[in-house]
């Protein structure tokens, strides 16, 4: 599991950079801490499916494309 989470980090922060999307835009956006958010994008954390759907929303992008 630990290294899905990393993949699922890696892509969040590739696809939020290149929108120009900050991490408190996406912790405002869900309303939780950018500390949460940083934790996602490291792979220290594992997300439940709502809130990967919940993030995949907040930079516009489907589940599947963050989750590939």
């Amino acid at each position: 599991m630990k290294e899905e989470a990393k993949k699922l980090g890696k892509n969040l922060k590739r696809i939020r950079t290149k929108k120009g999307i900050s991490q408190v835009d996406v912790a405002r956006s869900l309303g939780i801490s950018r500390g949460f958010v940083s934790n996602l994008e490291n792979g220290k954390t594992n997300p439940t499916l709502a809130t990967i759907t919940k993030l995949a929303g907040a930079i516009g992008v489907t589940t599947d494309e963050l989750l590939k």
